[in-house]
């Protein structure tokens, strides 16, 4: 007994569950990973690599130090507030948007102390700004 047969039924894969399953996978690792910033970084600052920049005219330096005490020049500020600092700024002689100051800060300073220091040459009105930093060392 022979069986007729219809036309034939070509194979053929169904791609909408493959896309399912890959889009599960997707999705699982996006909400079981883990993303932490603070393993991956190793910051040693303040080390930059770029030349040396010539300067003609007069400058303030700002130096802070480990402790986070803040000098202007040689001198010590009595306060590190960002009102003393701006007091003190505002004294100085000339134009402050035309000075230029250079922030010198110690690796190991308080960050806090380095921002508090850059909000008080902010509100002076220097805008004149260079952070000075050390070539980084040669491998």
């Amino acid at each position: 007994m022979r069986f007729a047969r219809g036309g034939e039924d070509e194979p053929e894969i169904s791609l909408v569950s493959l896309i399912d399953v890959i889009f599960c996978i997707i999705v699982f690792l996006a909400v079981t990973t883990t993303f932490d910033v603070r393993t991956s970084l190793r910051l040693q600052l303040p080390s930059a690599e770029g030349g040396a920049v010539e300067v003609d005219d007069p400058t303030l330096t700002l130096v802070i130090d480990a402790e986070g005490r803040i000098f202007l020049g040689t001198r010590e500020l009595p306060r590190n507030d960002r009102a003393a600092i701006v007091a003190v700024l505002g004294r100085e002689p000339g134009d402050p948007a035309s000075r230029r100051v250079i922030l010198r800060a110690d690796g190991r300073a308080p960050h806090q102390a380095v921002v508090t220091a850059l909000d008080a040459l902010g509100q002076a009105g220097f805008v004149r700004i260079s952070i000075a930093t050390l070539p980084e060392p040669a491998p």
